[in-house]
């Protein structure tokens, strides 16, 4: 039988949609607008390398197989390119007509050549020659006549370029030269002695400038473009002896990928963007005109610029956990009682203290921890070295195919390696995306066990940007499966059926359905059922059947999903008791909590899993049973919290689209981010008026950088 199914690109899309309309939300400030711009400009960076350069490989081959949704690869690109074409004109419009006026208003405004003075233009030369002009790289492009796609090579991706015609005489034909801007340059060029925080674009002043580079030829014409190749390339594990040399030869291979996207700037001329389109092997449907700047994800940097208060949203700052200091013993509050915090409202710190208390501690003999994305310059690294060089057994499982972290995850770990840390680069055939650390310490004559289980990576720069559940334990029930989990992903044992852990590819599909059937068999027999779910995504057509079938024999279904959600809700014959939400504010919604009724006991976990087809079957994932009474009951809190947003929630309609929510008339206004943000505030003693004496610290700019999405 055939189920309604949304298609997951066009369910993408809509996420975006949703973060793309904070950005319209005149109630908010314009650095915090421009921030929801730079969000959706880096997402649909990556959807276009990942997702739309997969289609355009299978319109190439001409595979014509349908998705689950009833479309062809090409009916796929049609849509999206219809569905960013309206996404990009909005963005623009929000742009020039609000956005930028009211940052100029403000004191933060772009110059344009055209409105240069004279004595700015003269600063700009100096900076261009002193600065810029040594940096740059002409590249001689192929003549127009090479062919199809003759120049592609020489284009670096992602990159901003500007493409130069010029002339050494009136008689000879033009000859075109590339100029990439490195990305070493900054993006914003600061005008020093004017009113408030000016600055030029770089590229306004390489294409200003760039005849300084031809000295001896006449520049008859300049265009800036930026090309986006496919990044979705293959690993081919089978038979590999050397994961890290592959993958730095797959690095390589993704900086050659055919052009997926060609956005070519305001003003370009008509000569320079028909060479681009064949020199590039660009398709019409790959290019995309553009009146505002190009890579607009650096515009974050921008959002963040300090010294803007009256621009930016006042600051939340994480507090601390009921019980937690700094300079707490983890070790002893662990042993008291588990731990469930939520972040970013909570600190990460005891997460962060459990790896670096145990990297100093005596008694600790070992310390396991899985890897997939971390902070450029981590705390959690530096602790494992530093443990190591304490003379304890550090396991480090690294992955290295966490996509777009690839060449970072490869650089930690060799030094981690160079530290003797025992590290091992994932498992072949799957990516290790589960979160959890292992700590082995001497007790009373024994071995302890401490645990931590996340939904969220081991980043403590994301940690205070994403929403993720934390479960820190001394439980030795679990603190064994952990280590069963470690033995079986470094030694190769075989995994058996645990109590509290269910391990995807093997255990946790059929963990999650059990659930789910015995809710539906519940509600059959007349009980009360219900299931209630916060995930990243929904996809999985086996999962999307099962919860169908749940919602027709009577369960109520709650589904919190932040991003793509391929069921249909609402439908009288499927779907008519579930019910589908999502929010969008300040932090990203990361967190995975799943709870069953069970008869009215109910079933709580975490886990680093959403239900798409990637994670239950491609990836070694963790569903984590939180066991503790008042952890679970926080968990459950948490969980409902996000079912009674009715200001920054969407509901998903029929049709796939999302309806924002408004408070019903007389009621006020109910935003689950800021009540968790208040709920920590004052179980941790704190006042809106304390705040106000806190400290603000500077982010250095690598740590401004929007991380790659997980569920493209």
């Amino acid at each position: 039988m055939t189920i309604p199914f949304t298609n997951r690109e066009l369910s993408w899309l809509e996420f975006n949609q949703r973060v793309l309309d904070q950005a319209a939300d005149p109630n908010l400030p314009p650095l915090e607008r421009l921030k929801f711009i730079a969000i959706a400009a880096s997402n649909l960076d990556e959807f276009f390398m990942v997702r739309v350069g997969g289609l355009e490989v299978l319109r190439r081959v001409g595979k014509r197989s349908r998705d689950a949704a009833g479309l062809t690869p090409v009916q796929q690109l049609r849509l999206i390119r219809q569905r960013v074409v309206i996404m990009e004109a909005e963005q623009q419009r929000l742009l020039a007509e609000e956005i930028f006026p009211a940052l100029a208003e403000g004191g933060i405004r772009r110059l344009k050549v055209s409105d240069l003075t004279p004595s700015i233009t003269d600063y700009l030369a100096r900076v261009f020659e002193g600065s810029i002009l040594p940096l740059l790289t002409p590249l001689r492009m192929a003549p127009a006549e090479a062919g199809w796609g003759a120049g592609a090579g020489t284009v670096p991706g992602g990159q901003i370029c500007c493409l130069c015609e010029l002339k050494s005489d009136l008689l000879e034909p033009v000859r075109r030269v590339l100029v990439p801007i490195p990305p070493t340059l900054p993006r914003f060029v600061p005008i020093p002695e004017t009113k408030g925080h000016q600055f030029v674009l770089v590229e306004d002043v390489v294409t200003m400038f760039a005849g300084h580079l031809f000295p001896d030829e006449m520049l008859t014409g300049t265009g800036v473009f930026r090309m986006t190749r496919n990044a979705d390339i293959s690993l081919e594990e089978e038979g590999t002896y050397d994961l890290a040399k592959q993958m730095g030869d797959l690095l390589a291979e993704r900086r050659t990928g055919a052009c997926v996207r060609l956005k070519v700037a305001k003003g370009c001329p008509r000569s320079i963007a028909s060479y681009l389109r064949t020199a590039l092997g660009a398709r019409a449907s790959h290019i995309y005109p553009s009146r505002e700047p190009l890579a607009l994800a650096d515009f974050m940097s921008l959002a963040l610029v300090p010294g803007k208060k009256e621009l930016a949203v006042t600051p939340w700052e994480p507090a601390s956990p009921a019980g937690w200091n700094p300079g707490t013993d983890i070790f002893k509050l662990l042993s008291a009682g588990d731990m469930l915090l939520y972040h970013p409202y909570e600190s990460y710190e005891p997460v962060m203290a459990l790896v670096e208390q145990a990297a100093a501690d005596p008694k600790v003999t070992a310390i396991k921890q899985t890897l997939y994305r971390t902070a450029k310059h981590s705390r959690v690294i530096s602790a494992l070295i530093r443990a190591a060089e304490n003379g304890k057994q550090v396991v480090v499982v690294v992955e290295l195919k966490a996509r777009f972290d690839e060449a970072r995850n490869l650089e930690r770990a060799e030094e981690l390696e160079r530290a003797g840390v025992q590290i091992l680069y994932g498992v072949q055939g799957l990516k290790t995306h589960c979160k959890a650390t292992l700590v082995l310490r001497r007790e009373g004559g024994g071995l302890a066990y401490y645990s931590h289980f996340g939904t969220g990576n081991y980043n403590e720069v994301t940690a205070r940007l994403y929403t993720d559940v934390s479960y820190l334990t001394a439980r030795k029930s679990l603190g064994k499966e952990a280590s069963a989990l470690f033995n079986a992903l470094t030694g190769g044992s075989r995994l058996k059926p645990m109590n509290h852990l269910a391990v995807a590819p093997f255990f946790l599909r059929r963990k999650i359905a059990d659930l789910i059937a015995a809710e539906t068999e519940r509600a059959a027999r007349g009980d009360e059922a219900g299931i209630d779910i916060k995930i990243n995504s929904l996809q999985d057509a086996a999962m999307i059947e099962a919860l169908y079938k749940a919602s027709r024999a009577g369960v109520k279904i709650r589904l919190n999903v932040r991003g793509i959600c391929c069921l249909i809700p609402g439908l009288k014959k499927y779907s008519k008791n579930i019910t589908v939400t999502s929010i969008v504010g300040r932090y990203l919604e990361h967190a995975r909590i799943f709870r069953f009724h069970n008869g009215g006991d109910p079933s709580l976990f975490i886990g680093s899993a959403d239900l798409m087809e990637r994670n239950l079957d491609r990836r070694v994932e963790l569903l984590v049973e939180v066991g503790d009474k008042r952890a679970r009951s926080r968990l459950s809190q948490i969980l409902d919290g996000h079912f009674i947003d009715n200001a920054q929630a969407y509901e998903m309609e029929e049709d796939g689209t999302y309806r924002r929510l408004k408070p019903p008339k007389g009621k006020k206004a109910v935003r689950a981010q800021e009540r968790f943000q208040r709920a920590a505030d004052r179980a941790a003693g704190r006042t809106g008026d304390e705040m106000s004496f806190r400290f603000v610290p500077h982010v250095p700019p690598g740590q401004a950088e929007i991380e790659p999405d997980e569920d493209v």
